[in-house]
């Protein structure tokens, strides 16, 4: 299982996400966790850099809705560490 961190941000962004947003955004959770077991990401995630910020990373979960993300140090070994940056809508781009 990976491990992860969430940020400040993270947090406060995902307070705001409707009860909508909360399960589609577990559901694309639980697809990114299996992927990064497999070690490829499924083509719905959309899983790509974010241009303009080097380490930064973006994951589409629904038609608007971002997740960023950073890869961390192992904290176990051979397990990914995957710090949670923003989650929103498309707006997060702006200080992602």
């Amino acid at each position: 299982m990976p491990t992860y961190q969430a940020r400040r941000r993270f947090l406060r962004d995902h307070k705001n996400l409707t009860s909508e947003q909360v399960a589609a955004w577990e559901k694309a959770l639980d697809l990114f966790i299996a992927c990064l077991r497999r070690g490829r990401f499924e083509p719905s995630l959309r899983v790509k850099r974010v241009q303009g910020y080097p380490g930064v990373w973006e994951m589409t979960w629904a038609p608007d809705g971002r997740a960023t993300f950073e890869y961390g140090d192992e904290l176990r070994a051979g397990e990914q560490h995957i710090i949670w940056r923003r989650i929103g809508t498309h707006g997060i781009f702006r200080q992602p």
